[in-house]
């Protein structure tokens, strides 16, 4: 018997207000998000990808629906226990890198490891690692406004992967870089899914960023449109 997904979503719908103003963001997804995959998410604004997105990060709770990471059903879990499950097994990274500005690149990955009250000595050790992961071990000591913009989303990337989480989600991750800059962060990204294996879910607007991807999940008005698996679009439904 197949292992089961790592993620699984059943009939998931989210409404935002109250009639008769509700808002219905999302429809009724169903999807399967395998352990290891590189998933791009994509779709125009309104289309409910970011609302998904804050689901799957567990940030927001679904209205309906059945919402499984690891076999446990996410969706019945109270704040604090969503809250250890960001903490023990997702990392995130932003399009506006979210660095603090007078901080070295170190102690700007450290955070998660502070917040954690990992050791000092073992916070140094684990942040230099995955500065190491992302090429910029030479740079730990420069402040985010001695590095280009690219190196700032190098870093924002390895403050995520400091504690080895097994997902990683990334809200338009090159959404301010050029095109040189926004090609060496997915080749990076794509990097990081293949040799340690975490699972990637990326929003993006670019196609040729989503190409790095091996499946992307196209939205539209509250639904999955398509799924494009190896190149190979899959209608939904």
């Amino acid at each position: 018997m197949a292992d089961p997904a790592l993620i699984s979503l059943r009939g998931i719908t989210k409404v935002y207000g109250e009639d008769p103003t509700a808002f219905q963001a999302l429809k009724g997804i169903d999807l399967d998000i395998e352990k290891g995959d590189f998933v791009a998410v994509m779709g125009p604004s309104g289309s409910g990808k970011s609302t998904m997105m804050n689901i799957l990060g567990c940030l927001d709770v679904p209205s309906a629906g059945a919402f499984l990471f690891r076999g446990v059903h996410v969706e019945n879990l109270d704040r604090d226990q969503r809250a250890l499950l960001r903490r023990k097994y997702f990392g995130f990274v932003f399009q506006g890198f979210n660095l603090l500005a007078r901080t070295s690149a170190l102690e700007n990955v450290e955070l998660p490891l502070l917040y954690r009250g990992d050791a000092k000595a073992a916070r140094r050790d684990a942040a230099m690692a995955a500065l190491g992961k992302v090429g910029l071990a030479d740079w730990h000591h420069h402040t985010p406004g001695e590095l280009s913009g690219g190196q700032q989303q190098r870093v924002a990337i390895a403050r995520a992967i400091v504690t080895n989480p097994e997902v990683l989600l990334a809200d338009e991750p090159t959404g301010n870089l050029d095109t040189e800059r926004s090609i060496e962060i997915m080749e990076l990204l794509a990097d990081l899914n293949r040799t340690s294996g975490v699972t990637i879910l990326m929003v993006t607007h670019e196609p040729e960023m989503a190409r790095f991807a091996r499946t992307i999940v196209h939205f539209r008005d509250g639904l999955i449109d398509r799924v494009e698996t190896g190149g190979a679009a899959v209608a939904a439904g």
